[in-house]
C-alpha cells in the first residue's frame, strides 16, 4: 500500500505536515500539504493531504483558480464538507487581502488602465453584476478597494451615499467607479450614465473627486474618462 493511502498519523513524524512545518519551516510543504493543515482530517481511506491533491485537480494546481471557488465546488470533493470548505475559503481570502494590502503600500492608479489591472480579477468569471470602488489619495495612490453592491445578471443597486460614506471614512482624496456587464458587452447604458453623472456631481459638491467609471468585461473594459463622459 501506497504511504499516500494510510492515515497521516502512521507516517513518520518528519513526513507529517503539522511536523514537517515545525521542522523544516512553511517552505517545504507542497501546496496539498498545507491545504492538509487547514482540512485537518481525512476521510474513508483518503488522508487530509489526499483531499488537499483533489482540491488542487479541481484547478489544474492552479492557486489563484482555487481561491475562486465556491463553497459547492468545494464541496463536491469527497471529504470535504461545508465546515472544511468554509474554513478554507477564509484562508485563501486572507491570502488575498494581504496581498491587497502589500499593493496598497506602494501602487499608484493614474490611468483607466491602472484601475483595469487592478480591479479585474475581483470580477472574473462573475455571472452576476457587482459594484466596487478604488480609493486614491492626493497622490493617486491606493488606499483600497470596497465592495459597494451586488446584484443580478442585468444590473446592481447603487447608492451614491454610501459610496462617499466609505470613501470619507478611509480618508480618500478621489475614488474610481467599477462594475461589471456579464453579458460581455462594455458599453455603458443609460442608468449607468445617470449614476455616473450623479455621483460626479455629488463628489464635486463635496470635494471628492471621481476619477473614472470603469466597467469591466472579461474581454476588456470601457472608460467613462477616457471617454470624455465625465461631467
Amino acid at each position: 500500500m501506497l504511504k499516500d493511502s494510510v492515515a497521516i498519523t502512521s507516517w513518520a513524524a518528519e513526513d507529517r505536515p503539522r511536523e514537517k512545518m515545525l521542522s523544516k519551516g512553511k517552505n517545504a510543504l507542497s501546496d496539498a500539504e498545507l491545504l492538509a493543515i487547514l482540512i485537518g482530517t481525512g476521510s474513508g481511506n483518503n488522508t487530509a493531504v489526499d483531499l488537499g491533491r483533489s482540491l488542487l485537480q479541481l484547478c489544474n494546481g492552479d492557486l489563484y483558480e482555487l481561491g475562486k471557488l465556491r463553497l459547492p465546488q468545494m464541496c463536491s470533493v469527497k471529504g470535504i464538507g461545508p465546515t472544511k470548505a468554509v474554513k478554507l475559503m477564509a484562508a485563501l481570502e486572507l491570502g488575498r487581502r494581504r496581498k491587497e494590502q502589500q499593493a496598497t503600500k506602494k501602487q499608484l492608479v493614474a490611468s483607466s488602465a491602472d484601475g483595469y489591472n487592478l480591479i479585474k480579477s475581483y470580477y472574473s468569471d462573475l455571472d452576476h453584476e457587482e459594484f466596487h470602488i478604488i480609493l486614491l489619495n492626493r497622490s493617486n495612490g491606493l488606499l483600497g478597494i470596497r465592495q459597494i453592491s451586488k446584484g443580478g445578471l442585468a444590473g446592481t443597486y447603487v447608492d451614491p451615499k454610501i459610496i462617499f460614506k466609505i470613501a470619507i471614512d478611509m480618508g480618500a482624496s478621489g475614488i474610481m467607479l467599477t462594475h461589471n456587464h456579464p453579458s460581455g458587452n462594455n458599453r455603458p447604458s443609460n442608468s449607468d450614465h445617470e449614476l455616473t453623472r450623479r455621483i460626479v456631481q455629488f463628489g464635486k459638491l463635496i470635494e471628492m473627486p471621481v476619477m473614472d467609471h470603469l466597467i469591466i468585461t472579461d474581454n476588456g473594459y470601457f472608460s467613462f474618462s477616457d471617454n470624455g463622459l465625465l461631467r
